[in-house]
């Protein structure tokens, strides 16, 4: 199979609406956020959008696995796993802010083979999977995107998707890319990863990320055209660890990671 199936697409689609609708619902009220055993925040919204999407996968695969944020992983020996974070940026979602997303992605093999990065409060919507190009939905009109061309790192507009989640080990190799680049941006989560397969921006790095926050990404900025590894070029899968660079031009792409490499070898 060298495409994402049809099938897939339409549950896909339908999962994004369902975290979409409870994920409004709940918005601008009063929120209750809780902290979990990690110290990370969660809502009733977090939840439930990932219980009922779980409810619609088992309906229609259930030998598929999940693997989501708030309820961890089950049937794990599966040849495909979906992987769920209901929303994305839960302190903005309690704090009313718009820029909170749901991500959705589906691995065979280890492999994203789908991805959604879905903006409810915004509407808009991201959506790559394998065989296919990447498309953008905002307010009912939806096209095809492309990630653009950049000279070089001088020239990039570079976004730390998680900013104030940096791991201190971590901040020297983030300032040197900093310093490279034309302006740094921070705390773009998710959006971020979008606005390089839009081609509006150009780079991201980002560490201290779960499987479901990175591996959603996958799908849209390859189906973009732009690239996405880990911090030492690898593709990244469920055994990854928690860093991430991507970048709309693959020679910049490989110019950031060999300096975070450097920087990261600098300080051994």
């Amino acid at each position: 199979m060298t495409t994402c199936p049809d099938d897939v697409l339409a549950l896909a689609a339908e999962l994004a609406e369902i975290g979409r609708e409870v994920t409004l619902s709940h918005f601008r009220q009063d929120v209750a956020v809780e902290s979990k055993d990690d110290a990370s925040p969660v809502t009733i919204a977090d939840r439930r959008s990932e219980e009922l999407m779980r409810e619609r996968i088992a309906r229609q695969f259930p030998d598929h696995g999940v693997v989501g944020e708030e309820y961890g992983p089950s049937n794990p020996g599966a040849s495909h796993q979906w992987v769920i974070d209901p929303v994305d940026g839960t302190n903005r979602f309690a704090s009313g802010h718009p820029q909170f997303g749901c991500l959705i992605a589906l691995l065979r093999d280890n492999r994203p083979i789908l991805g959604i990065i879905d903006m409810p409060a915004l509407d808009e919507r991201w959506t790559g999977a394998l065989g296919h190009p990447t498309t953008f939905a905002r307010h009912g009109e939806r096209s095809t995107v492309r990630a653009r061309p950049c000279d070089g790192l001088a020239s990039a507009s570079l976004f730390f998707g998680s900013g104030n989640m940096v791991r201190p080990e971590f901040r020297t190799a983030l300032d040197a890319l900093r310093t490279r680049a034309r302006f740094a941006l921070y705390d773009g989560d998710c959006y971020a990863y979008g606005l390089v397969a839009n081609g509006t921006a150009d780079v991201v790095a980002d560490s201290n990320m779960g499987v479901y926050d990175y591996l959603p990404l996958v799908a849209v900025l390859e189906g973009a055209g732009a690239v996405i590894t880990d911090w030492d070029g690898a593709a990244l899968g469920l055994q990854s660890g928690g860093e991430a660079l991507a970048a709309g031009d693959r020679g910049v792409h490989g110019a950031a990671l060999e300096l975070l490499q450097q920087a990261r070898e600098m300080q051994k």
